[in-house]
């Protein structure tokens, strides 16, 4: 099955995104636990959660990209 380079290009950053979302949510989990450890953070460590919000709404956003670019190369390409 054929892509156009948008749909390709749209793949590859939700695939980034997801990888730099797990890093974060990582080093944030791991920043979270040694502040609450040594610096007294009252916040709880399964906060660093939240920042796989953001990363999440933009790979949901570029597979949605991806489907309606597919679909449309698809269309042109019946006609």
């Amino acid at each position: 099955m054929k892509m156009n380079k948008i749909t390709k290009a749209a793949y590859i950053v939700a695939v980034l995104s997801s990888n730099l979302m797990c890093a974060v949510v990582a080093y944030k989990y791991c920043e979270m636990q040694w502040g609450i450890q040594y610096r007294g953070y009252s916040a709880p460590a399964n906060a660093a959660f939240l920042w796989a919000i953001p990363f999440a709404i933009s790979i949901t956003v570029c597979l949605i990209i991806a489907k309606i670019a597919n679909k449309k190369y698809s269309d042109n390409i019946r006609k």
